[in-house]
């Protein structure tokens, strides 16, 4: 069963499960392992609900229910952290105050001029092209400015889930020049990207991002996927994985990756080169926890050295 990386609980603003909830679903659904990843969105008062987290409590309570449940499933801490440049100042704050606190963290450009896109009231103001040109543009500025900050980024097409005119207007080729700065970011600096199940439940009904996304991502030498379901609800924890992981593979990837205890340091493991790189302690020296897609197991392989992976 591949484990769920990208979950949300009640410390979302826009969940009410309680995390217990989650995590005994995935451990019903025979998962090893998970990572809850909670909305952290800072600046985002314009939105109906609160998407800033109390980063204390939610440390405490995630490592608490770590510990109880670690007989019966591994649960990695994470969260979804929003990114806007005019925030540049507390992303640092927040990457040296608690970066080094979580297992995982996936960077997420969600907001366009105080705005959610997942308003109607957005796409009236400026259309479907206007707006994803827009989001795109910011897309790339924001994980130029702060690839330092994360490991993952998450749905890159997030926009075009409430774009309503998305069947028509938007594909890969329509905004490739955009979308293609914003992949070479994180094939050059060592980033992962996540293929999101949400989209399938979403009015686009294909995973975030498009399937040429993750075919581009691969030739321009991007190396890491991450998969997760977005779920906000336990039906959803899951959801889709099955065929991603078909998809994925005929995308050329052959494993994808869990994040373990992220560390920063100025001495890095040999072949990784990122200022902020994520570990899994369960081997030492440490790398990413890559897992296969072999339907026999879901155990890591042993690490290989990022400078010289093969795709098998």
């Amino acid at each position: 069963m591949i484990c769920d990386c990208h979950l949300h609980t009640a410390f979302s603003g826009d969940s009410n499960t309680p995390a217990r909830v989650q995590i005994e679903r995935a451990v019903s659904m025979g998962m090893k392992e998970i990572t809850i990843t909670d909305h952290h969105d800072r600046d985002s008062s314009f939105c109906e609900d609160n998407f800033e987290l109390d980063l204390p409590s939610y440390l405490s309570a995630l490592n608490t229910l770590k510990e109880e449940y670690r007989d019966k499933i591994r649960i990695n801490i994470g969260i979804e952290l929003g990114l806007q440049l005019h925030i540049c100042r507390y992303l640092e704050k927040f990457h040296k105050d608690f970066g080094s606190e979580f297992d995982f963290i996936i960077g997420s450009s969600h907001f366009i001029r105080s705005h959610d896109p997942f308003y109607p009231s957005f796409w009236e103001a400026c259309g479907s092209r206007q707006g994803l040109e827009e989001f795109f543009t910011l897309s790339f500025k924001r994980a130029r400015a702060f690839h330092p900050f994360f490991d993952s980024w998450g749905h890159l097409d997030y926009a075009a889930r409430y774009a309503p005119d998305s069947a028509s207007v938007y594909s890969y080729f329509a905004f490739n020049e955009q979308i293609d700065s914003i992949l070479r970011v994180l094939a050059e600096n060592g980033k992962a990207l996540e293929c999101n199940t949400g989209g399938f439940r979403s009015r686009l009904s294909h995973q975030n991002p498009d399937t040429e996304i993750l075919k581009q991502y691969r030739r321009m030498g991007g190396e890491h996927i991450t998969i997760g379901s977005d779920a906000h609800a336990p039906e959803h924890l899951g959801y889709g994985f099955t065929r991603a992981k078909e998809l994925l593979k005929q995308c050329g990837f052959h494993y994808y990756t869990i994040y373990h205890n992220r560390k920063s340091g100025d001495d890095p493991p040999v072949g990784i080169s990122p200022l902020f790189y994520a570990v899994s302690q369960i081997t030492a020296p440490s790398w990413p926890h890559q897992c296969p897609f072999s339907a026999a197991s879901t155990l890591p392989h042993a690490p290989h050295n990022i400078s010289d992976t093969a795709y098998r």
